[in-house]
């Protein structure tokens, strides 16, 4: 229903202040940058993460700027990621306070979250690039950091470094499955090398 109320808004809101991503986080979780556009995958992962977030009582928003572009008619705000969380959370915590995440090339921005949580982000490793997917792939990896700081881990996310699902671990333990059937075929073959170079004395003839 709020969702829904949201969307009626929407027109009104974004021609009172200018911001497509406060405009835009009223209806879903993330805010993608206008251009270049984020790939199908990364969305998908993004999009499943904070859900999942929400599930385990997370429910945070994220807005992914990558130009002055993005911000509309505060274009001063961009590569102040911090400076941007503080007033986009302003505009959208009329629904109720929520975790919040800002993503620029120069960092990021959060509100609504805890002192540890705030460690957490200052922590993070800034994105490795400027692009769109650059900036969704940094956000993928921070939204798990947040919240497992704030005492509200994700599990089972595909795509989700540390989830316990498609990342790493999960990679990890094929490796070592794969290892370990090579080095009982190797050792088998050795013995079998072994019985044929030295085979067994044959049993002595009874009278």
């Amino acid at each position: 229903a709020l969702a829904l109320v949201a969307l009626m808004l929407l027109p009104g809101l974004a021609l009172a202040d200018g911001d497509p991503a406060s405009d835009m986080l009223l209806a879903q979780n993330v805010f993608y940058p206008f251009s270049p556009s984020v790939s199908n995958l990364l969305q998908a992962q993004l999009n499943g993460e904070t859900a999942a977030a929400t599930r385990a009582h997370f429910p945070i928003k994220v807005a992914l700027i990558a130009s002055p572009v993005d911000l509309g008619v505060i274009p001063s705000l961009f590569g102040k990621p911090q400076n941007y969380a503080d007033f986009l959370d302003q505009e959208i915590s009329f629904l109720g306070k929520q975790p919040l995440l800002v993503v620029m090339a120069a960092g990021y921005g959060v509100q609504g979250v805890t002192a540890k949580t705030k460690l957490a982000a200052v922590a993070l490793k800034r994105p490795a690039g400027k692009t769109s997917n650059a900036l969704t792939t940094a956000a993928i990896a921070a939204v798990a950091a947040l919240a497992a700081a704030s005492g509200h881990p994700l599990n089972g996310v595909p795509g989700v470094p540390g989830s316990g699902s498609t990342g790493s671990g999960g990679s990890s333990s094929t490796v070592i499955v794969a290892v370990l059937a090579a080095v009982a075929v190797v050792v088998a073959a050795g013995l079998i090398v072994l019985r044929r170079r030295h085979p067994g004395r044959p049993a002595p003839r009874r009278g």
